[in-house]
């Protein structure tokens, strides 16, 4: 009899939650492997859209949660929450005693995994490594493709550049992302399928979404925090004027989220904000049907430049965030400029087609990352390539 293989899978953000999820469903069903799921950080908090919550409801079982987050929103913070995070996590592995560690993508507190895993011998395994970005999250992206011993990449351009970090293109496997795994389901539904303020509650006046609506999902950028809050005005005084109904979510945990909502609270207070909705959070299948039913995306989310590519989703891209991503044909760039903002959308509204790509994989990222953590040969010793 083969011996189960223990995956851990530490999850710190919502957003990475979302972007796995068919991985963990995928090793949850795989026989030979047994799923140890960790949550942390800020995906245990009210404040961002509890995760856990979600976690919970869709049946996955969690077999240790790690509270890791320091108070502040400011880059010391951030320091210390990943400081935290490599004491509480070595103690977790430490007593789970998984044969490989998975970690997702790049937030800042994702280096805790990558660290406690690398000096406790445990084989790490890295999902969406190679990308470009060019905030803190490349530095941290590209310090966890060093410490991983396997790369689950999301396109053949993130592959290359994971090789050329020195890595061994044995190791190197373009999986595709998994998030585009339940951008394919969704693809099948070309209307909203609930009602969001119903189902999600959220604050402000409630437009009529029959006749069209934008979403808007913008993240400070942590190299450029103190000037979120002027950056976040533009985008909505552009709301103001183009006068759609906007549906409206709440930034990430990152440096500057003050800056952020503060200049969200005090528009709001100013302005009626007649055709806005303010949402935190959702479920990542009800995110994605919404966006698939939007006239477009407007922010600096990379769900504008993922599933929105492969769903056909026009996305107007804010500033650096997305800095030299691969991107589909459905993105277009602006500045942090009220008018920019406007023209691009009134260009958005005025064409007919809505050009799709699969630049992220075509819907298969779940299954094939399940079946390489069960086959790969467990190694946690590494040499560079060249």
């Amino acid at each position: 009899m083969s011996h189960t293989r223990k995956i851990a899978v530490v999850i710190t953000a919502r957003p990475s939650y979302s972007r796995v999820k068919t991985v963990l469903t995928a090793i949850k069903k795989h026989p030979e492997l047994e799923l140890q799921l960790i949550v942390a950080a800020s995906a245990l908090l009210d404040r961002y859209g509890s995760a856990v919550n979600y976690i919970e409801k869709d049946g996955f079982e969690i077999a240790a949660k790690v509270f890791n987050v320091l108070e502040g929103e400011n880059l010391t913070a951030a320091a210390k929450t990943t400081g935290i995070g490599i004491l509480e996590l070595s103690t977790v592995f430490d007593n789970l005693r998984p044969d490989i560690v998975v970690t997702v993508a790049d937030r800042f507190e994702t280096m805790a995994t990558a660290i406690s895993a690398s000096y406790m011998n445990i084989p790490l395994a890295h999902i969406q490594g190679g990308e470009v970005t060019g905030n803190i999250d490349e530095k941290v992206r590209h310090a966890i493709t060093k410490l991983a011993d396997y790369h689950f990449v999301a396109s053949e351009n993130a592959k290359q550049r994971v090789i050329q970090l020195g890595e061994n293109a044995n190791m190197v496997f373009n999986t595709g992302c998994p998030s585009i795994d339940i951008a394919q389901e969704v693809a099948k539904n070309d209307s909203l399928t609930f009602n969001p303020y119903e189902k999600y509650g959220g604050v402000g006046s409630q437009p009529d979404l029959s006749n069209g609506y934008i979403v808007v999902m913008q993240h400070p950028v942590t190299n450029e925090y103190q000037d979120s809050r002027k950056h976040i005005e533009a985008t909505l005084r552009a709301i103001q004027k183009i006068n759609k109904p906007t549906l409206w979510f709440w930034p990430n945990v990152d440096a500057g989220a003050d800056g952020t909502s503060t200049g969200i609270r005090s528009f709001r207070e100013k302005y009626k904000m007649e055709n806005v909705h303010f949402f935190k959070n959702m479920e990542g299948d009800d995110f994605l049907n919404l966006l698939h039913s939007s006239l477009c995306l407007i922010g600096n989310s990379s769900v504008g430049i993922r599933e929105c590519a492969y769903l056909g989703v026009p996305t107007i891209n804010i500033g650096s965030r997305q800095n030299r991503r691969d991107r589909g044909q459905n993105v277009v760039d602006v500045t942090y400029d009220e008018n920019e903002i406007i023209v691009s959308v009134d260009a958005i509204l005025k064409k007919q087609e809505r050009p799709k790509s699969d630049v992220y994989g075509g819907g298969e990222a779940g299954t094939k990352i399940a079946q390489l953590l069960k086959e790969l040969p467990l190694q946690f010793h590494k040499t560079i390539t060249y």
